[in-house]
């Protein structure tokens, strides 16, 4: 069966909680975006340091992680959004990571392949949840492999990074599918840019044409057209920042990063992650936010 053999056509789809776009307007940009109203969210299990991780930054903190994440959680309800809060997974000790198990629009929901076999039962235990917001949920199939977090939505474009997760067939997938709900997309092949394990740990999306990138990617073709804010070297993990409605979610630390947000008018929210960077996760990687 095709990857997205499932999928419904656009017309006769039933819209998932989106409410449509909102008008803000920063540094006199007129800036268009979706309004958010939900998010999925699941707390790390007593065994969140048995997780993957690159970092070498030690073992994470289990007691500083939970307040880290009802931290980020009560970002979120600031935002605006629903939360729906789904058991930590001891199954699983990557699972707190949800948005790796999807990709959510407007108009379709696709569920991911993880590129690491120990993540790929997490997809199962997030497709139910998805099924009450979504009519249909078409998959990445094998040989294909897909890690949400290398899928950086960017208005009525995607970007799709082909990376040690998520490889060329699963990335072709994606592609197919969202061309049936009319959105393009680009792959973006950061196979040699081994700083950043995700595509979104490197960029981020800020509403209208304007991108966070890390200064390795900053001059990619894929990106020209684009008004990019430069990350630079060895301050890579503050580029992973997420907008939610009128604000952004920034990471503590990078208070040069987020006072040049600032400056653009943005409203920043500074979270601590510590805990969850020591097992390569950011603030984009804790929510499915639609």
């Amino acid at each position: 069966m095709h990857a997205c053999a499932s999928a419904v056509a656009p017309s006769a789809r039933r819209m998932p909680a989106f409410r449509g776009a909102i008008l803000w307007r920063a540094f006199g940009t007129l800036i268009s975006m979706t309004t958010f109203t939900r998010a999925i969210v699941r707390p790390p299990a007593p065994n969140f340091a048995a997780g993957l991780t690159t970092a070498g930054l030690g073992a994470p903190n289990y007691d500083r992680a939970l307040e880290q994440h009802a931290a980020y959680c009560a970002a979120l309800e600031q935002c605006g959004l629903t939360l729906t809060t789904l058991g930590p997974d001891a199954n699983h000790p990557d699972a707190t990571f949800v948005e790796d198990t999807a990709v959510l629009t407007e108009r379709c929901a696709v569920l991911a392949r993880p590129g690491a076999p120990s993540r790929v039962g997490e997809v199962t235990r997030i497709k139910d949840r998805l099924a009450d917001f979504y009519p249909s949920l078409p998959s990445i199939r094998a040989p294909g492999t897909l890690d949400g977090g290398d899928v950086c939505k960017a208005g009525e474009h995607f970007f799709i990074g082909i990376s040690e997760r998520t490889n060329e067939a699963g990335a072709r997938q994606l592609a197919e599918c969202l061309a049936q709900f009319e959105y393009r997309s680009t792959c973006v092949d950061m196979r040699s840019e081994k700083q950043i394990l995700h595509l979104k740990s490197g960029l981020s999306f800020l509403g209208g044409k304007r991108l966070v990138v890390i200064e390795a990617l900053a001059d990619r073709a894929e990106f020209q057209g684009y008004e990019v804010i430069r990350v630079p070297t060895g301050y890579e993990y503050a580029a992973n920042c997420v907008l939610i409605n009128d604000r952004v979610l920034v990471a503590t630390g990078y208070e040069e990063f987020a006072g040049k947000l600032k400056k653009l008018a943005y409203q920043t929210i500074a979270l601590e992650m510590s805990e969850f960077r020591k097992m390569d996760g950011g603030l984009s990687c804790l929510s499915l936010r639609f």
